[in-house]
């Protein structure tokens, strides 16, 4: 059973991992038995997002309603197989507009979360009149800023999805520990956002971007990258080479896509042997 990790701990983990040349690995978890394999394999971070049901029936990352509660939920089922990994829920920071978010973050705190992270997010929009739009509404990308800032202040670990370096200087002002360049909806598998990945070149310059940026407010700060075409080991090692992130936040490269392929080829295998009788 998962114990709760404070966030000065788990810096000191994080900290000693870059230290000895090791990459950062946070894990998406949808599901109890995702949670035990990777932690198994040395994940750093288990990461809950709701959204992970979505993975789990087979369609594509998506929003879900209640997202919240949803997420909240979740939180038996991965706790009851993880030893001795912090794991961290991520929070739906407009859901509902106007909440308390000192009281949406303790309840995450009280549920056993050892820390939170803004997602889902949707800081990828960079609509300027939809962006005002929502900020009007009380639902804009400031809502998880603010809900960052919140967590800070209460002295939590937190992360946060930035898509964008000017975002990126504000979530670093307010205080976030671990910075996601997020560049955009992961690749690859059977439902992965093909149509929206960019070039491995292009998001590894916008990694970088978003790591300086950051470094610039406050060098501490541990800088990671997460999606578009960043699929498989091998994209992380063109990551490292070309920007100065020190790690890879994996969902659907992590819980997705090796169930995909390994199902798929164990029935095949199993498909492939001939009836034989004696």
């Amino acid at each position: 059973m998962a114990k709760r990790f404070s966030r000065k701990e788990i810096l000191k983990r994080l900290n000693k991992t870059i230290k000895e040349g090791k990459p950062i690995v946070a894990a998406g978890s949808s599901a109890g038995i995702i949670a035990k394999c990777a932690e198994l394999g040395g994940a750093d971070l288990i990461m809950v997002y709701s959204s992970g049901r979505e993975r789990l029936r087979g369609l594509q990352t998506n929003i879900v309603e209640n997202s919240n509660e949803e997420t909240l939920k979740m939180f038996q089922e991965i706790q009851n197989v993880v030893q001795d990994t912090p794991i961290i829920g991520g929070i739906h920071a407009t859901e509902p507009p106007g909440s308390d978010l000192a009281k949406m973050v303790k309840r995450f705190l009280d549920t056993g979360f050892s820390g939170i992270i803004n997602f889902p997010t949707f800081g990828f929009f960079d609509d300027k009149s939809w962006r005002k739009e929502r900020e009007a509404q009380g639902i804009g990308f400031s809502r998880e800023i603010e809900l960052i800032r919140v967590a800070h202040e209460m002295g939590i670990f937190t992360m946060a999805y930035v898509f964008y370096p000017a975002d990126a200087r504000v979530m670093a002002q307010v205080g976030v520990d671990c910075m996601v360049a997020h560049v955009g909806g992961t690749a690859g598998g059977l439902v992965g956002f093909d149509s929206i990945a960019a070039p491995m070149k292009a998001a590894a310059a916008l990694v970088q971007k978003i790591t300086k940026a950051t470094k610039k407010v406050n060098p501490d700060i541990i800088c990671l990258a997460h999606g578009g075409p960043i699929v498989f080991p091998e994209d992380t090692r063109y990551i490292y080479e070309h920007t100065e992130a020190v790690g890879f936040v994996g969902a659907s490269s992590i819980e997705r896509i090796p169930i995909e392929r390994a199902v798929q080829g164990a029935v095949e295998e199993f498909k492939g042997v001939k009836l034989t009788r004696k």
